[in-house]
């Protein structure tokens, strides 16, 4: 029989991070499973198998999740922001650069320290970084330039940019994680032709023409959401000014694209207002949409975009599907007042209500039993904490910190377990 995943929170205090046990805790307390390592910062990859960890602004180095063993140190002065790939074969870097003669953008192998691609990058912005993008096993890898996208051998760098395909006017992609078989990208509205979402095979025999295209005006910024499979895709589009003047913040309207053609057009949405949540379910046959001006509406589709499931109305932002995809929490953070309902989608019903005021991020455990949320500086000075309830919404574990500043979560695995499992990590400052 398989194992459980291991639940895991890893805390960083001004003087590193330590790795304790998730919950259920012994004598309702987490225990030490790491002792403090320095750091600055410390990040997953998605796989969960290395951790990165920054000791200082100029040294980087990759740790063994397995056995907990630094495996590789690297040495890259004054560098702004790193990432590892999926599963923790590679590590980019991005340090500031003046001239296209230095490359500011490198890709290094973890296993021998070696940079094996590297190019020049003016800016980094949300949407460039990071520069390269992989797919979950990352056996696709691709980069945005100017007016087309490079595809390069995920496997081997050596053989440089392997295909192009040209989208001209391209200011955003999104390639598909599981499988790398797709790649979505955006081409803002420009001189009175609309803004487009199209969708293009991975495959470059396939690529002459975009196999789903999806057009709109009103849109200066997008939102891409694959889904498991890689067979639907969701696009949030953005505008800065709300033509009907009833949202300060905007507005916004749900595409949905399927890979087979059989879906290029809105989300049937019952309520006016903005998007603010979606989320696909861990099978990818179904999403959830939070929508609507306060009292927004919670609304399950299928992948055929036909309404499955409505959660009632309420003051809502934020909605999160347990990784096993059978229980649902539907939560207003943010400035909102905190209020949380639990479902339970396979029996299609409300199982609790409860509140966590000022929550600023959340998550579910690996094993969909517990949900996690946190008050986090510098959204907020005070109150800083963390809370942890049953599935059922009753309050398992609380936690006050002075300062806590982030709270994130990663897809983990380890050697002993079968399964992949979601880790939980815990970055936190505490007083000197």
């Amino acid at each position: 029989m398989d194992r459980a995943p291991t639940l895991e929170i890893l805390a960083r205090e001004p003087e590193g991070f330590s790795i304790w046990n998730g919950p259920p805790f012994n004598n309702g307390q987490p225990n030490v499973k790491l002792e403090r390592v320095s750091c600055t910062a410390a990040k997953y990859c998605e796989s969960g198998s290395r951790l990165m960890v920054m000791e200082s602004s100029s040294s980087i180095c990759v740790y063994d999740c397995n056995t907990s063993t630094k495996i590789k140190s690297f040495d890259i002065p004054a560098v702004s922001a790193s990432t590892l790939s999926p599963c923790g074969t590679f590590i980019q870097t991005f340090q500031k650069s003046t001239t296209p003669q230095e490359k500011n953008v490198v890709l290094w192998l973890i296993e021998n320290g070696a940079a094996v691609y590297q190019h020049f990058q003016k800016n980094m912005t949300k949407t460039t970084w990071p520069a390269i993008q992989f797919s979950s096993d990352e056996s696709i890898a691709c980069r945005m330039v100017t007016n087309e996208i490079q595809f390069f051998d995920g496997k081997d760098f050596t053989k440089g940019i392997i295909y192009r395909l040209r989208v001209p006017g391209v200011m955003a992609i999104e390639l598909s994680k599981t499988p790398g078989s797709h790649i979505a990208a955006f081409v803002p509205e420009s001189k009175g032709v609309p803004a487009s979402v199209q969708i293009f095979s991975c495959k470059q025999d396939a690529q002459a023409h975009p196999i789903a295209r999806r057009s709109f005006f009103r849109c200066s910024s997008i939102q891409l959401h694959w889904n498991h499979g890689s067979t639907g895709l969701l696009a949030v589009a953005q505008s800065d000014v709300d033509k009907t003047n009833q949202s300060y913040y905007g507005e916004s309207k749900l595409n949905y694209l399927t890979t087979d053609g059989s879906h290029e057009g809105l989300v049937p949405l019952r309520k006016e207002g903005p998007i603010h949540d979606v989320q696909w379910s861990p099978s990818g046959l179904e999403f959830a949409v939070v929508y609507g001006f306060v009292p927004s509406r919670a609304t399950i589709f299928d992948h055929k975009c036909r309404p499955l499931l409505e959660l009632g109305s309420g003051p809502y932002n934020t909605i999160r599907w347990n990784p096993k995809g059978k229980f649902i929490c539907l939560a207003g953070f943010g400035n909102l007042p905190g209020d949380m309902a639990f479902w339970d989608y396979s029996e299609k019903r409300l199982i609790g209500t409860t509140k966590a005021e000022c929550s600023v991020s959340s998550e579910w455990s690996p094993d969909g039993l517990y949900f996690m949320t946190a008050t986090t500086a510098p959204r907020l000075q005070i109150d800083n904490g963390i809370k942890i309830f049953h599935y059922n919404g009753s309050l398992y574990f609380k936690k006050m910190f002075n300062k806590l500043y982030q709270t994130c979560r990663l897809i983990g695995s380890r050697k002993h377990l079968k399964n992949l499992a979601i880790l939980w990590i815990l970055s936190s400052l505490f007083p000197s």
